[in-house]
């Protein structure tokens, strides 16, 4: 049986630092009749998670509210009209919990966890059936826990739109969670890869990772044309990560083939000086840019399946953060001091 209450974080307010984030007791909350009361072994960050309390999110988000999207647990208890999850199942959560098949609508987009609904940075949470998948059986609670935004948005730009095939080059930018899956992803189908990074110890990783080339774009600022050159006859990347937004989308115009794929996941690049791309510039280089948020659930599931096809094993960050110290862990990543997924374990 769970206890009475539980340890939670919420986000109460927008602050202009991380003031906003308060860590206070609870309820456990009760099971609905298509719900699920999962006891949370782990959870995951993501620059979102950074900058809803900081106001700067440009999606829905509620407050008072549960941060984090991303969690990974055990099912203790399931509603009276729960088909698909028995206790004791390992779980992990879904990112939008009304999207479920197919494209993303604005009804969906209104179901994030940890933005709009309570998430997962507590000891235990309710979600509906619905709202979860079954966790990979390779991969443990901190691992699992990484897949429900950053492996999802990777899973979704190489396959929600243009499947990635074997023999094509795709291009990642940095090492954060969402490049990090990418090059493990496109590495599993046959692809090269392409990776930008700013240090040499990072450029070490992305080597064991598989990366087949490796550009430090503070030492190569035309890293755009470097790597158009490493492509078959120079044609160009087929599909680009594109994390940077200002910052580096004039570099991934020149990098991107025709007809090829410019996936705009992030904005975290900063663009101050640069001339700005518009988007005459995906015609002029013919080239499709699309915005991709996260993806279904039923693309999770897909993912999964070749997570555990394939063994791939999340990039987590050797430095785990427990509950209590959540806040200590947003101002680590804010402060750019990750490689890979930031993880909390819960219980």
């Amino acid at each position: 049986m769970a206890p009475s209450t539980m340890k939670q974080w919420v986000v109460e307010s927008k602050e202009k630092d991380f003031d906003g984030l308060v860590y206070k007791d609870a309820p456990v909350p009760k099971v609905g009749e298509s719900e699920v009361l999962v006891k949370l072994h782990a959870a995951s960050l993501n620059y979102r998670d950074l900058i809803i309390p900081k106001g700067q999110y440009p999606f829905p988000s509620n407050f008072p509210v549960v941060p984090g999207s991303d969690g990974a647990g055990e099912v203790v208890e399931v509603g009276s009209k729960v088909t698909d999850f028995k206790k004791g199942d390992r779980v992990a959560t879904v990112f939008n919990q009304g999207h479920q098949y197919g494209p993303v609508n604005i009804a969906a987009s209104h179901t994030g966890l940890g933005g709009v609904l309570d998430g997962t940075l507590r000891e235990y949470g309710v979600f509906s059936a619905s709202g979860l998948v079954k966790a990979p059986k390779n991969l443990n609670a901190l691992e699992s826990s990484t897949l429900t935004c950053a492996a999802l948005t990777a899973w979704n730009a190489l396959y929600g739109l243009k499947p990635l095939k074997p023999g094509q080059v795709v291009l990642v930018q940095g090492t954060g969670g969402v490049s990090m899956f990418g090059l493990q992803f496109a590495k599993a189908a046959g692809a090269t890869v392409i990776a930008t990074t700013s240090s040499a110890a990072k450029a070490e990783k992305l080597k064991e990772l598989g990366a087949d080339h490796i550009i430090n774009y503070r030492q190569d600022t035309n890293w755009g044309e470097t790597a158009r050159k490493l492509t078959p006859e120079g044609e160009g990347v087929d599909h680009i990560l594109e994390v940077g937004g200002p910052g580096t989308l004039a570099q991934s115009f020149k990098a991107i083939k025709y007809e090829g794929l410019i996936s705009v996941i992030g904005f975290i690049g900063d663009g101050t000086g640069q001339d700005q791309p518009t988007i005459l510039d995906a015609l002029s280089n013919i080239c499709t840019v699309r915005g991709v948020y996260v993806g279904s659930k039923e693309l999770m599931q897909d993912m999964i399946r070749a997570i555990e096809a394939n063994d791939i094993h999340p990039v987590v960050d050797e430095k785990v953060f427990t509950l209590d110290q959540t806040r200590k862990a947003y101002e680590h990543m804010w402060g750019q001091n990750h490689f890979g997924k930031l993880t909390i374990k819960i219980n």
